[in-house]
């Protein structure tokens, strides 16, 4: 199968050229894969040419005598070797096609901003961040108010596993129970269907997802049994249905996966090294969806709806951005992050990414959807709902009150015990 679509590609190189150029990404990889798939397609004719001939042949031979006999065995040795050839080249074609298909990137939708990480484009502010000198305190960061409240252990994970690793201590794990729980409560009423994945999948399931691209120095690889261990949910929830065709009347399909996800934060040194931000090991719920082609751009407004409700719900001030295409990751089409204020930092940073990748992930594991307009490849989008330790950094900045106790936002109370405040312990 291919991984965008190859009449795309023959149609309008011009277009797939300018995604890749836009995404900052090699854009002879155009050339070189028409090039490869023409090649593929004309020896794909002269093999067909050649075995058509050898029918014909193999019916005169029984019939033949004397010379003219030995002159059609003649020429059926002759053809044999060149439809092996044909084959052979046929073959090698495809197969440079195939890994040359590989490194191209999703096709861009026209409304993505280009440029790089900050070239995105702000849609939306919702909430107010507060002004804490009006209330005259300064605000602590999460690392301190966890261990305030006793929630946060980096000290010991450090010990244990290094830098980039935590525990959530006493009422920091109770929290994180309280927003899985709160989360896939959401997720189910929205008609999700609860999901929990494996966090070991193989090569096939990384790969047609699009993790082995450039984003493959950040997957930790187990080499001694070829499993890798997943950044997201995403990944075994598009494989989910790998190789399947499925009817388009059971569309939209709806999944709300909760994982641990694994990163290895290549690339990040001295990048948010304090606290929870920025980890190894991290739970998240993500949202998936598998829909028609034509429903994909309606569902992805969806998903970032949802993300909205959630983030509204914790009370958490946020901004939406159309991130810009050098920075949306092979897969996806577009994608939309909701940001949320961190006081301590004064700025907005992601805490959940809604991404439309379109056929993309579907061809390359091959799903398909069978109706009245045949059997094809589907759209699949993913969106996170809730990556803990952000959402946790997030909810004790932005509730924090000047004792260094937090409030807990309603939406979270029932899965707490009912309690509205979290409170430092005595040491």
């Amino acid at each position: 199968m291919g991984v965008i679509d190859l009449r795309l590609l023959r149609e309008d190189p011009d277009r797939v050229r300018a995604s890749q150029r836009a995404r900052g990404e090699d854009v002879d990889v155009v050339d070189a894969l028409l090039s490869a798939d023409e090649r593929r397609r004309s020896s794909s004719v002269r093999f067909d040419e050649l075995r058509s001939e050898q029918k014909v042949l193999g019916k005169q031979i029984p019939k033949a005598q004397g010379d003219e006999r030995a002159e059609l065995l003649a020429r059926a040795s002759e053809l044999a070797a060149a439809v092996k050839a044909a084959d052979a080249e046929q073959d090698k074609a495809a197969e440079e096609a195939q890994s040359l298909l590989l490194r191209l990137g999703n096709v861009v939708h026209p409304d993505v901003p280009v440029g790089g990480e900050e070239d995105f484009a702000v849609l939306e502010t919702v909430g107010t961040p507060r002004d804490f000198a009006a209330e005259g305190f300064e605000p602590k960061d999460h690392l301190e108010l966890g261990q305030l409240l006793g929630a946060i252990d980096v000290e010991r994970a450090a010990k244990v596993s290094g830098s980039r690793f935590y525990y959530l201590t006493g009422v920091g794990a109770l929290l994180e129970l309280a927003l899985v729980n709160a989360a896939i409560a959401q997720a189910t009423e929205a008609g999700f269907i609860p999901m929990l994945t494996p966090a070991l999948v193989k090569p096939r399931a990384m790969e047609g997802t699009g993790f082995l691209g450039q984003a493959a120095e950040n997957v930790y690889h187990l080499e001694r049994d070829d499993f890798y261990l997943v950044g997201t949910s995403e990944v075994p929830l598009a494989g989910y249905h790998m190789d399947e065709i499925l009817d388009a009347d059971r569309l939209p399909l709806r999944y709300a996966g909760f994982s641990p996800c694994f990163r290895r934060e290549a690339g990040t040194y001295g990048k948010d090294t304090r606290g929870i931000f920025r980890v190894h090991q991290f739970d998240k719920v993500e949202m998936f969806s598998y829909v028609a082609p034509e429903d994909a751009e309606a569902e992805h407004k969806r998903l970032l709806d949802w993300e909205k409700q959630w983030l509204t719900g914790l009370g958490l001030p946020f901004q939406v951005i159309d991130v810009a295409t050098g920075d949306l990751g092979a897969s996806a089409s577009r994608k939309f992050d909701c940001e949320a204020w961190i006081p301590t930092q004064g700025k907005y940073r992601e805490l959940t990414s809604a991404s439309n990748c379109d056929e993309f992930q579907a061809r390359r594991l091959s799903i398909r959807i069978r109706g009245e307009r045949g059997t094809r490849p589907l759209a699949t989008l993913n969106g996170t709902l809730c990556a803990v330790p952000r959402t946790i950094v997030a909810l004790l900045e932005n509730h924090q009150l000047a004792d260094g106790s937090v409030r807990v936002p309603e939406v979270l109370r029932p899965y707490l015990g009912g309690r509205e405040l979290l409170e430092p312990v005595a040491k």
